[in-house]
């Protein structure tokens, strides 16, 4: 299991580099689209769907909702004097809403699940609340001031991931060594609150890092540790969000598409909610 996940990261680590730094921006939404599409047919799984024709549709589905988008709004009018697109910018709102939705759903969980566990429908919306902003996320922020600095963009998707991967690392040891309190046991048994202030602690280094690479003003180094911190937060909301589906469909892992990994979907849990609701707030306080 160790060896397929070596190998598997080492295939899959310099791809998603190449991808980020060197891609065109249109290359670089297809990517990001297919990638998503995967996850698409991934959570088609976790929303109940067996056979394998109707989580081709569905996967279809989200692929072409993205390419629909990628048509609507050409790479040269996802912002415009400074501003990002409206529909992207609705759709990074919408998705915030979804997040604290969904918050709720977990600290209720598992009361008040009738009405969506049993709907196969239902988990196919939350699909599309899900994925669809996380596509629009990273696309904006890697397409922020590309006429200027082509790798401005690619900056700040590798400040989400680095923060994000700090956060995991941290929480995992931390979780390890000193976690008495569980998070949400009946979601995720192995989450600890211990965990989850280690992993804050841990990509507060990464923040602060940041806020001297960008040259924060003083005055506003307050706004960038708190939107850095809650992106964070969201972060493991995202793997709990997750967790909770495949719970309610009774699968391990979401896929089995990375071997030693599982699926797209457990790669990228914690990413589809970090990613929507720090574009929203760049988008808001920081762009």
């Amino acid at each position: 299991m160790l060896k397929q996940r070596i190998i598997t990261a080492v295939i899959l680590a310099p791809l998603a580099l190449c991808a980020i730094l060197f891609l065109p921006l249109l290359g670089f939404e297809l990517f990001i689209a297919f990638v998503v599409a995967a996850g698409a047919y991934e959570w088609a799984n976790m929303s109940g769907i067996k056979p394998r024709p109707q989580k081709v549709i569905f996967a279809l589905l989200i692929l072409f909702s993205l390419l629909f988008l990628i048509y609507w709004v050409p790479t040269n009018q996802i912002w415009y004097q400074g501003a990002l697109n409206g529909l992207y910018k609705y759709i990074l709102g919408v998705a915030v809403i979804w997040w604290i939705v969904s918050l709720l759903m977990i600290l209720a969980y598992p009361r008040y699940t009738a009405v969506w566990r049993n709907s196969k429908l239902i988990r196919c919306l939350f699909g599309l609340l899900t994925l669809i902003p996380t596509w629009v996320a990273v696309v904006s922020l890697r397409s922020h001031m590309y006429g200027i600095d082509p790798f401005y963009g690619a900056s700040l998707i590798f400040y989400v991931l680095g923060i994000v991967w700090a956060a995991d690392i941290g929480a995992f040891f931390v979780g390890v060594k000193f976690g008495r309190h569980k998070l949400r046991p009946n979601v995720s048994p192995g989450k600890t609150l211990e965990g989850l202030l280690g992993g804050v602690g841990a990509s507060t280094a990464i923040i602060a890092f940041a806020a001297l690479h960008y040259q924060v003003d003083p005055s506003r180094i307050w706004l960038h540790l708190m939107i850095g911190g809650l992106t964070v937060a969201v972060s493991a909301l995202g793997d709990l969000n997750e967790s909770m589906l495949k719970r309610c469909a009774g699968i391990k892992d979401s896929g089995k598409l990375l071997p030693g990994h599982g699926g797209v979907l457990d790669r990228i849990d914690s990413l589809t909610a970090a990613f929507p609701v720090f574009a929203y707030c760049y988008v808001m306080w920081m762009a």
